[in-house]
């Protein structure tokens, strides 16, 4: 080969290793850049990989320093808490779920003081188990194992209950157990020795109060008794002296007696409710009575006093207002007695009404009433309005008061109303006169008669004849809701000068200045007028005595109640259409006179009880006792008993329980009324339920032995009063204001 092919082929080989130099030097440099990158990429991930671990250190170290502390707390929170646990006065440990101590605090672990085996790990069994064989607890009477049988029953159950047990020296632990969910205990031991100390000296004072209370009832009861038996001999028997002859000397001593005596009873009434009241010891009685009459009742017993005084008392009860209710008559009555009373007591001149309105509620059963009473008296200065309603308050306090009283009154008037759930209120002007009202909801017993209401044919035109311009304002409203015309006079005279032939009939008041209401009548037949006269007077035996009566048609005792007006009105019909002089001739007598039998050990108020009726046309016997009262009522038959309750050997109650026996064999029927000096709260329906029908208090009152004897007399027996002679039994009573007054 030549040289020249030589060197070609070498330059060419050697041109060749430069390609492949050239071709393994860039898949170098490749190789290179590829591995540049990928150490690029691992130390990128080898940075982020030592900043996660960094950041997993930092935050083991977070975590590390958090559970240190929590720690802490938590030690902290369980030595604070056991030190507390420590601290309480009261036992404290918790068991596990296999009834195992896991823990106790000092006061806990001091019972069994001496005994190291009582320890975290002790068993509850054992625990019990030490509590009687070292006799730590006392079990009483108890078996030391039934006992133990017993706790750890209570100890098993799912809730128990809390037991108290007592140690041996005396000291009251009371257990209480608390089961968790995972089986543990946690039991309480309170020391509640001195709560049962407290509660024994508690139950201890109770009990010596209650027995003070039941010694302040006796003596109430036995002072309210023990007085009233003696006072109804004092009082009794100066209101009889009254009505003997007396020099005026004479008749101011006895009229004294008898006010003090009444102002004492006054006294006592007052203090005996005003204890029962403020001990929540006074019962409300709810029964069916008579509104209307039990107000006119009241009217009666104090129209003497008004009289003595020259007032007037009327009464305005609204026209179409039922009069039968259900509520306590005796405490409404005690309200009214005090309203009305005070009224009297504090009016020197004018008059004293009585208004009562009312508004049906729900669909007539209810009605709402609303009862006044309105006096011109000396009046209550605007700044002791609300003062009148306080205990022992009078509005004039100095000593040398004008108004005795105890100032206890309008007190329990404002709670009594309370009680019966009203409002009461009062409305005054200084020296023009007060208003005392009150309202009640009281449920209606029996709706208003329409035939009440019933007038006579022929009647159209009626004048009425008064001195006193409200007196005319209520007979004129009521006769003109009715649709009758009114003609109004003030006196006589001016009433015979208005008198015309197409007036039917006239009322007039018995007492006027000039000419009385009887002159009045007198002078009309006189004149030849004969139209009908209805007489209206306070004293309707007076006026029955009165010659000039036999010119009246009817006497209607003032102020009059609708019933009794009414019936008056009805009872001259016959004389509306052919009105011809009255035939005044005497009717026949009815054959006997009412008998009455009066049980009464008592010899003063055997005297009292005769003298009060000695004017009545009747028959009397007196019972010493409840055994002699059966056999005399066998033997006399009376129309009406009065029964003592308190008699030596059988009592009224006994007795009243055998004549009723006798009753029931023979099918009737007599009026019982009880006689008593027991007043206290709960004695009249104790009494009551004993078979009697009606309950008096002594002293007994004149004018309600009258009213009770009145009541009961039956058909076919003379008046008692010697009024109204009719055979047919209660007519007219012809009862005078003297006689009901009891004064």
């Amino acid at each position: 080969m030549s040289l020249a092919n030589k060197l070609a082929e070498e330059r060419r080989a050697r041109l060749a290793a430069e390609r492949l130099l050239e071709q393994k030097q860039a898949e170098l440099q490749a190789a290179n850049r590829k591995l540049g990158k990928h150490a690029a990429q691992l130390s990128d991930q080898i940075v982020e990989t030592r900043a996660e671990v960094e950041n997993v250190r930092d935050e083991n170290r977070r975590v590390k320093s958090d559970l240190t502390v929590a720690n802490q707390k938590v030690e902290i929170a369980e030595r604070r808490l056991w030190h507390s646990i420590e601290t309480i006065q009261d036992g404290f440990a918790f068991f596990d779920s296999d009834s195992r101590m896991i823990a106790a605090n000092h006061a806990w672990l001091s019972v069994f003081e001496g005994l190291d085996a009582v320890q975290p790990g002790i068993s509850y069994i054992e625990i019990l188990q030490f509590l009687t064989e070292e006799g730590i607890v006392d079990i009483g009477q108890d078996c030391p194992a039934a006992w133990r049988e017993r706790m750890l029953d209570r100890w098993q159950s799912p809730d128990p209950q809390p037991e108290v047990i007592r140690l041996w020296n005396r000291e009251y632990i009371k257990l209480i157990d608390q089961r968790g969910h995972g089986g543990d205990v946690v039991n309480l031991a309170l020391n509640i020795t001195d709560t049962i100390r407290y509660e024994k000296n508690l139950q201890e004072a109770r009990r010596k109060a209650e027995a003070a209370s039941r010694a302040k009832s006796s003596f109430l009861a036995n002072m309210s008794h023990e007085i009233r038996t003696p006072m109804n001999g004092v009082v009794g028997m100066a209101e009889l002296l009254i009505y003997t002859d007396l020099t005026e000397e004479q008749r101011l001593y006895a009229d004294t007696i008898r006010n003090s005596g009444e102002a004492l009873l006054v006294i006592i009434n007052d203090v005996l409710d005003y204890s029962k009241i403020e001990a929540e010891k006074l019962v409300l009685h709810n029964e069916p009575f008579d509104l209307e009459h039990t107000l006119h009742e009241l009217v009666m017993l104090m129209q003497a006093n008004a009289r003595d005084k020259g007032l007037e008392l009327l009464v305005d009860y609204d026209m179409f207002l039922p009069t039968r209710f259900i509520g306590d008559p005796g405490r409404i009555r005690q309200v009214m007695t005090n309203l009305m009373g005070n009224a009297l007591k504090f009016t020197q001149a004018g008059h004293v009404l009585v208004r009562v309105v009312g508004l049906p509620e729900s669909n007539d059963q209810i009605s709402k009433l609303h009862i006044t009473v309105e006096d011109t008296g000396i009046g209550i200065p605007t700044d002791k309005v609300d003062y009148v309603f306080g205990e022992f308050n009078q509005v004039d306090d100095e000593q040398n008061r004008k108004f005795e009283g105890t100032g206890l009154g309008l007190a329990i008037t404002q709670k009594l109303i309370g009680m019966m759930g009203g409002d009461i209120w009062v409305t005054s002007k200084e020296n023009k006169g007060s208003c005392f009202g009150f309202s009640l909801a009281l449920p209606v017993e029996r709706p208003l008669n329409p035939d009440l209401f019933r007038l006579p044919a022929g009647l159209s035109r009626v004048m009425i004849v008064d001195g006193h311009v409200l007196n005319r304002d209520i007979l004129d409203k009521q006769l003109r809701l009715l649709g009758i015309e009114t003609v109004l006079c003030a006196n006589a005279a001016e009433a015979l000068a208005q008198l015309t032939g197409d007036i039917d009939l006239v009322l007039s008041d018995h007492h006027m200045a000039d000419m009385d209401g009887l002159e009045l009548a007198e002078a009309m037949r006189e004149a030849g007028h004969q139209m009908p006269v209805i007489l209206l007077t306070p004293n309707s035996g007076h006026a029955n005595q009165d010659p000039a009566r036999c010119h009246v048609q009817a006497v209607v005792q003032k102020p009059a109640s609708r019933s009794d007006l009414f019936a008056a009105l009805q009872s001259i019909s016959g004389l509306l259409d052919a009105p011809t002089q009255q035939d005044n001739s005497i009717l026949t007598p009815p054959q006997r006179a009412m008998r009455i039998l009066a049980a009464e050990d008592n010899r003063t108020n055997r005297l009292v009880f005769s003298k009060m009726v000695k004017s009545l046309d009747i028959e009397l016997e007196f019972a010493n006792d409840g055994a002699q009262a059966v056999e005399m009522f066998q033997a006399f038959a009376p129309d009406i008993v009065f029964m003592d309750i308190s008699m030596p050997g059988m009592d009224g109650k006994e007795a009243t329980g055998k004549i009723r026996a006798i009753e029931a064999e023979r099918g009737t029927h007599v009026p019982i009324v009880a006689m008593t000096a027991h007043a206290m709260d709960g004695d009249e329906a104790g009494i009551l339920q004993a078979g009697l029908d009606h309950y008096l208090t002594k002293p007994l009152r004149k004018a309600a032995i009258l009213e009770q004897i009145i009541a009961a007399r039956p058909d076919g027996t003379r008046d008692p009063l010697g009024g109204d002679q009719s055979s047919g039994g209660r007519t007219n009573t012809g009862l005078s204001a003297s006689d009901m007054s009891g004064t």
